[in-house]
């Protein structure tokens, strides 16, 4: 058997016996063609094992040459959230109202990828053929087929290169490949041109800047010399003008490469120098694949690859106008059992999408922008990004935990370094998690939800130094604000918010006991003629230098079971956040908190019978900073990280120049003296004076030593102090009154008796 198709696949990439088995076939000389999947037009939607590079992952299109709306689309989601996935798929071929036969008699139509693929492996069939046969073994394996399937495709303009892959498969030009074919290695895509939109979306969307995250590209590496191979030495990257030294390449890449293929992963950083550089780059990456020698020949075969790059550099946007999406705190299926984040949606029961900017969160991506906002992702703890240089820290649909470190530091950043800080939840509600557990066929265990759509207790410790908590109800309805009609699809409550802020409450629907019975006629009935009740669901404060945001549910950001869209609410968040702009609605005075929110209520825990380690990148592991990070921090534990006991407040960040030697180091500040300058400076501006005034109220000398906690509690304890004092008076005065008129009442009858 040479070629072999599969139109089947699923969601779990890391089903071992069945990737292995896909493994041991490819190595073996067999080319695997299979269809991507009909998850589209949902990014992230990659099935198993199309999603793998040693084998040929098709897409489908119809006969105008357009993406099938049903086609899924990449990018691949093993890599995340420390790194960024492949290009998938391949290529592209018909797929809809495709003429085939009837299992009884006759023909019929079908679409779907499932019908591309076979159209695929038919064309592999036929190149196979025009080899002579003496030649096939020395030249036809699973990389050499997808080089001349991907290198003969033709462009379609329009889709991008997550959606087409290399393009429409053209059987003749690559039959003119293959005709004069000898082993070689190369990369696919073999070049990177960041100027080029929309096929290279999203890096045509957004320039590279000195001070951001690096940006990765994760290219594949076909060898077609062999089942094994090797890169011999480190990249190397040669920019074609001296201009291109300010950008500073380091890369990751496949210590072996088998079966067949590899990965080459760029990590793209402009020096501090190019920080007002604008303009473009170029330059080429090259490297050297060797194998070892083939049957009758002495010396290994090797081959130089080359990768050209193409790309936009702009000045550094100003801080208000930079968001940090948060991607490290993101569990993903597979592995874990990560449940929908819509209750409401019966046929997907996974959250396996990625929960990336550029796959299932794309159309937020590409409205901020719009907007002129930059957005750059982190794949590490919070404590590997420097947040002077950001407006807004956005964290949406999280389900990890958080290390002690990240948490201290958050708080620093926000009222201090006066970060931004937004937070788009989900619902959390154990019950409704045991409702959700059910038996698995293929792996004959029972599978329980990990986590609900967030990670409810996780964040609250999270916001607790705010005074922030949210609750375990599951709430769900529709609502608007000012005209604007949103839809609120089994989100959380706010139970614990802080005096001075703002806080919006709406009549919803609680589902928290019937949200996994919906689909019973009866229940939904139950459910309509429930009575909505008045929640609490979005906040927004002060916090010192920074400000806070908080909202229930993610769904109207989330394109994969998406309502209606909350874009514009983003929108007013982030201003508020990033640039401290007050939308007069949201910041109305009939919504402003005179005393704290504190519901009485034990606040959502987490599951003691799941072992949360298995899936977290945080429980049980080391904090360090992963190679998405500033390369100034790889390996390291990040910015200003001091041994615990010295200091509750974290030392001031350094400017640091951009280097091109990982494993720098951070230093933490010996100069006192600027610091307290530092310190007085901040406090020269009327919010920062009236937060330190309020810990004062405490008596704290040393502002390093304050509590953020005891900060929000002095907001209403001194004023109840006050009030109890003043009452205690009161009382005590009419005590006093009181005897005096006791004492003149008895003296009067004693005269009186005495006349």
């Amino acid at each position: 058997m040479d070629v072999l198709n599969l139109s089947i696949g699923g969601p779990d990439y890391l089903d071992l016996p069945f990737v292995e088995k896909v493994w041991e076939l490819t190595a073996n000389n067999i080319i695997m063609v299979s269809a991507i999947g009909n998850d589209g037009p949902l990014y992230g939607t990659l099935n198993n094992p199309a999603d793998q590079s040693d084998v040929i992952g098709v897409g489908g299109i119809d006969y105008n040459n357009h993406i099938a709306s049903f086609s899924s689309r990449g990018m691949t989601t093993w890599e995340l959230p420390h790194g960024y996935g492949r290009v998938k798929p391949d290529v592209v071929a018909y797929s809809r109202d495709i003429m085939g036969s009837k299992i009884s008699t006759g023909c019929k139509t079908l679409s779907g990828t499932s019908v591309a693929s076979p159209v695929v492996a038919g064309v592999v069939c036929l190149l196979v053929s025009v080899i002579p046969q003496d030649k096939r073994k020395s030249i036809l394996n699973p990389a050499s087929m997808k080089q001349a399937l991907i290198e003969g495709a033709s462009k379609l303009l329009g889709p991008n290169i997550y959606e087409q892959g290399a393009g429409k498969l053209d059987l003749w030009q690559s039959y003119e490949i293959l005709k004069n074919y000898q082993p070689r290695a190369s990369i696919f895509p073999n070049m990177l041109d960041f100027t080029e939109c929309p096929y290279f979306w999203p890096f045509c969307r957004q320039p590279l800047y000195a001070g951001a995250m690096p940006v990765v590209f994760n290219a594949t590496i076909l060898n077609g010399m062999g089942v094994i191979g090797y890169v011999k030495d480190p990249p190397v990257w040669q920019p074609s003008e001296d201009v291109g030294n300010l950008l500073s390449v380091h890369f990751t890449y496949s210590d072996t490469i088998w079966p067949w293929t590899g990965y080459l992963a760029l990590h793209m950083q402009v020096k501090g120098e190019g920080s007002q550089f604008s303009g473009i780059i170029n330059g080429n990456v090259t490297l050297l694949i060797y194998s070892p020698a083939a049957q009758g020949e002495s010396s290994p075969r090797s081959s130089t690859c080359v990768l050209y790059l193409k790309i936009m550099v702009v000045p550094t946007p100003v801080r208000s106008r930079r968001i940090l999406w948060d991607q490290f705190h993101n569990i993903k299926y597979p592995s874990g059992y990560v449940p929908r984040d819509s209750l409401n949606v019966h046929n997907d029961i996974l959250d396996w999408h990625g929960d990336h900017l550029h796959t299932n969160f794309h159309i937020l991506f590409n409205m901020l922008r719009d907007a002129g906002y930059y957005i750059e992702t982190l794949g590490s703890p919070l404590t590997c990004f420097d947040a002077s240089n950001y407006g807004t820290l956005l964290m949406v649909d999280l389900e990890d935990e958080y290390f002690s470190e990240e948490i201290q530091k958050l708080r620093d950043d926000v009222v201090h370094k006066g970060l931004g800080l937004a937070v788009f939840a989900e619902w959390y509600h154990v019950d409704t998690m045991v409702k959700m557990t059910f038996f698995d066929e293929n792996t004959r265990s029972w599978w329980t939800p990990i986590t609900g759509g967030a990670n409810i207790p996780a964040l609250n410790e999270l916001l607790a130094p705010f005074g922030i908590a949210l609750g375990d109800k599951i709430l769900s309805g529709d609502f608007s604000i000012n005209g604007e009609q949103s839809h609120y699809a089994s989100g959380t409550d706010i139970v614990q918010f802080p005096a001075g802020g703002f806080l919006h409450s709406f009549e919803l629907h609680e589902n928290s006991k019937t949200a996994q019975d919906s689909s019973t006629p009866d229940t939904q009935n139950s459910q309509s003629q429930e009575k909505r009740k008045l929640s609490s669901i979005l906040g927004m404060t002060e916090a010192g230098e920074g400000r806070i945001a908080v909202y229930g549910d993610s769904n109207c950001l989330d394109s994969s079971h998406m309502v209606t869209n909350c874009y514009w609410l983003l929108r007013k968040i982030v201003e508020f956040a990033g640039n401290g702009v007050r939308d007069p609605v949201l910041f109305s005075e009939a919504a402003q908190l005179k005393f704290p929110v504190f519901e009485n209520i034990q606040q959502p825990l987490r599951r003691p019978d799941v072992n949360f380690s298995l899936y977290s990148t945080v429980t049980g592991k080391e904090l360090i900073c992963h190679k998405d990070s500033r390369f100034e921090v790889w390996g390291t534990k990040g910015y200003g990280i001091q041994p615990a006991g010295t200091t509750r407040k974290l030392p001031e960040y350094q400017e640091s120049e951009v280097s091109s030697t990982p494993n720098l180091t951070i230093k933490a500040s010996e100069n006192r003296q600027d610091e307290a300058a530092g310190l007085q400076k901040t406090n020269s501006t009327p919010s920062a004076n009236k937060f330190y005034d309020k810990r004062d109220y405490f008596g704290f000398i040393s502002h390093e030593e304050v509590d953020i906690g005891m900060l929000v509690a002095s907001q209403w304890m001194v004023p109840c102090f006050a009030a109890t004092t003043c009452l205690m008076v009161y009382l005590s005065c009419r005590a006093q009154q009181k005897r005096c008129r006791r004492r003149k009442g008895s003296a009067t009858g004693r005269l009186t008796s005495l006349v």
